[in-house]
């Protein structure tokens, strides 16, 4: 079991740029190196998104469209947190942010379904992000 907490949400301006946290914690953190860490959004009124992905290691990143050139995910496994990095951050950007995390590297899919939020295995409760315009 591992449970995650996102922080560093909040409302900021057209342009303007904020760094998301993910904290991991509970008795399956030892296998939290293994784990495939993802960011969703869900906006309001709207189904929940794939934003970005990091491959256990922190080898590979894949982004969504939207946040391609924008976001940069990136990870510490030694201190158990993973976060991203938005730039340039536009009013459809506002939504709830989410971490997940999954275990494709031991189940032999960890650069495939990464856009998939049903691949996942545990969710934090999520961060708001505002920006005004």
């Amino acid at each position: 079991q591992v449970q995650l907490v996102e922080s560093g949400g909040g409302l900021v301006q057209d342009g303007g740029s904020l760094t998301l946290s993910c904290a991991a914690s509970g008795r399956g953190l030892s296998s939290y190196g293994v784990y495939g860490v993802g960011w969703f959004r869900q906006a309001p009124g709207k189904e929940r998104e794939f934003v970005a992905y990091i491959t256990h290691s922190g080898g590979r990143e894949y982004y969504s469209d939207s946040a391609k050139g924008r976001f940069a995910i990136y990870r510490d496994n030694a201190q158990y947190r993973a976060y991203l990095l938005m730039n340039n951050l536009r009013p459809d950007d506002t939504a709830v942010y989410y971490c997940t995390v999954r275990r494709g590297y031991m189940l032999g899919y960890e650069e495939s379904g990464y856009q998939d939020g049903s691949s996942y295995d545990y969710w934090g409760q999520g961060t708001a992000v505002t920006v005004s315009s």
